[in-house]
C-alpha cells in the first residue's frame, strides 16, 4: 500500500470535523506517563529503491527452506505445492474475495469452502467438518471448549504426545475460563497410561497421532476408556498428509478431529498464516466453533450454497456464540482444496507413501551412527532422535554446515534435562538421497 501523505489542511479539516483542536486530545485516555514525549530512534525516510536495497540485503540473511537439505517438522512442514495452486488462488475472484455474508454474490467462495468441508470430512472420516479454523493449535484450544460444552464438565486430559505449543494454547484458553487441565509429562516413547487419568470428571481426551515425537498411537482403547466415563476423543495431527497413510481417526473413535492442514497447498510462510481443520459427529454439529457452509436450493430449484451455521459471537449474542473466532483461512483453505482436488485419493495415498519411505531410509542413516539411537518403532514422516550431546547445540553446528537438521525438543521443552538431547527429524517427499546422506555425514562429524 503506498502511502498518501496528508497536508496540514487535510489535518486541520479533519481535526475540526470530529471536534477536538490537536491530535493529542484524540490521546487523552492514554496516561501522560505512558505516552512517548520524543521521536523513535528509526531510521529517517529513504527512497523506494533504498528501502528495496535494504530490505533485501535483511532478506538475504535467512536461509531458505529449500536451499539446504531440510529436515524440520514439528508441526510444520516442507512439501512440494504445485504452481498450479499458486496460480489459481492468485485469481482476482479468489485473491480478493472476503467473507460470504451474502450468499446470493458469493457462490464461488461459499462452494470451495462446501468442497473444503467435504474434503476434510472424508480425510477424517468423521461426519462434518467445518469452514476452518485458525490454524491446528488454537483449533484444539477451540475442540476442548466444544467438548466442555458438550458434556458439561470441565476438566481435559492432555497426552505427552500432544505438541507443546498446542498443550499451551489449551492451558492458556483453560486458565481464563477456570477450567481443569491435566497435562501428562512428556511421552517421546509413546508409551504412556493415558487410560489412568480418565474418570467420570473427565470432559475430553486430547491426543495426538502421529504424536509430537512421530510416535503413532491407537486410539481405539482411549476412545472406549472415555466414552465408559462419558468423555470425548479429540485426536489431534499436525501432518495431514499422514491421512492418506493411516487410519483415519473417525474409524478409531474419535468424538473430535482437529488439526493443522499447512501440508496440503501452504507453504511454510515462516509459520503462518496457516489453516486448521475441525471435523465432528453429526449430533455435535450445533456446538462445533467457527461456521459450516451447506447446499440447498433457490426460488427455481436451482443448486446453490449457503452460511447454515455461524454461531459466532459477530452473528449471535457473545454469551451464546460458541466461538470468538473471527474469519475462516480462506485463502489458505482454497490452497488445500486446489492441492488435494489435484492429487486426488489415489495422488494423496501415493504422496504418503513416498513420506514414509523417505522417512525409513532416513532412520537408517541415522541409526547407522555410533551413539544415535531412533526412539521410534513406528512413524510416518517424522521421528525422534537420541543424541549422546545435547541437540541444540548439535542442530546449531548443522545449520552452520548448510544443513537444518530438525527441532530439538528443549526448544519447545525447555528446561527439562531428560529431553534436552532429543531431535525431532521429519523427511518428506522434497528430501533426496543426496540430502539424507549429506545429514548423516554431517551429524557424524559434529558428534565425532
Amino acid at each position: 500500500m503506498r502511502y498518501l501523505p496528508l497536508s496540514d489542511t487535510d489535518r486541520a479539516d479533519m481535526l475540526a470535523r470530529v471536534g477536538v483542536d490537536s491530535i493529542d486530545e484524540l490521546f487523552s485516555d492514554i496516561p501522560e506517563k505512558a505516552r512517548l514525549n520524543e521521536v523513535l530512534d528509526l531510521p529517517r525516510r529513504a527512497g523506494e529503491l533504498q528501502v528495496e536495497r535494504h530490505l533485501s540485503n535483511l532478506a538475504a540473511k535467512n536461509v531458505p527452506a529449500s536451499a539446504v537439505p531440510f529436515f524440520v517438522g514439528a508441526g510444520a512442514y516442507k512439501h512440494h505445492v504445485p504452481s498450479t495452486v499458486d496460480h489459481l488462488i492468485q485469481r482476482s475472484e479468489f485473491l480478493t474475495s472476503y467473507t460470504p455474508y451474502q450468499p446470493e454474490i458469493t457462490q464461488g467462495t461459499l462452494q470451495y469452502l462446501f468442497e473444503f468441508q467435504t474434503q476434510v470430512a472424508r480425510l477424517t472420516a468423521m461426519d462434518v467438518a467445518n469452514a476452518s479454523m485458525y490454524d491446528g493449535s488454537t483449533g484444539t484450544g477451540e475442540a476442548v471448549l466444544m467438548a466442555h460444552r458438550v458434556t458439561k464438565k470441565k476438566k481435559a486430559v492432555l497426552s505427552g504426545g500432544l505438541h507443546p505449543q498446542y498443550r499451551a494454547v489449551v492451558e492458556g484458553l483453560s486458565e481464563m475460563a477456570n477450567d481443569d487441565v491435566v497435562s501428562l509429562p512428556a511421552d517421546p516413547t509413546g508409551t504412556e497410561d493415558i487410560l489412568s487419568q480418565i474418570d467420570d470428571e473427565t470432559s475430553c481426551v486430547v491426543v495426538q497421532s502421529p504424536s509430537f515425537y512421530g510416535q503413532l498411537i491407537d486410539l481405539k482403547p482411549i476412545a472406549e476408556k472415555a466414552h465408559q466415563h462419558k468423555a470425548l476423543l479429540i485426536a489431534v495431527f499436525t501432518e495431514v498428509v499422514s491421512l492418506g497413510l493411516i487410519e483415519p481417526p473417525g474409524t478409531q473413535g474419535a468424538d473430535i478431529v482437529v488439526g493443522e492442514g499447512q501440508s496440503i497447498g501452504n507453504g511454510l510462510n515462516f509459520g503462518g498464516p496457516y489453516v486448521g481443520l475441525l471435523a465432528t459427529k453429526q449430533k455435535y454439529v450445533r456446538q462445533m466453533p467457527g461456521r459450516l457452509c451447506g447446499e440447498t436450493v433457490d426460488a427455481d430449484g436451482k443448486r446453490g450454497f449457503v452460511l447454515t451455521l455461524s454461531t459466532r459471537e459477530q452473528h449471535i449474542r457473545r454469551d451464546k456464540a460458541t466461538s470468538n473466532i473471527c474469519t475462516n483461512s480462506g485463502l489458505c483453505c482454497l490452497a488445500f482444496t486446489i492441492h488435494l482436488s489435484l492429487l486426488g485419493a489415489k495422488g494423496l495415498g501415493q504422496m504418503a507413501r513416498i513420506n514414509h519411505a523417505n522417512a525409513v531410509k532416513l532412520k537408517k542413516e541415522l541409526t547407522a551412527i555410533s551413539g544415535v539411537e531412533v526412539l521410534n518403532s513406528a512413524y510416518f514422516n517424522e521421528f525422534t532422535v537420541k543424541l549422546p550431546k545435547a541437540a541444540a547445540g548439535v542442530v546449531e553446528a548443522l545449520a552452520e554446515n548448510g544443513i537444518l537438521a530438525g527441532v530439538p525438543v528443549s526448544r519447545l521443552e525447555p528446561g527439562k534435562a531428560e529431553l534436552e538431547n532429543l531431535l525431532v527429524v521429519a523427511s518428506t517427499e522434497v528430501n533426496t538421497d543426496e540430502d539424507r546422506a549429506a545429514l548423516a555425514g554431517a551429524l557424524k562429524e559434529v558428534l565425532a
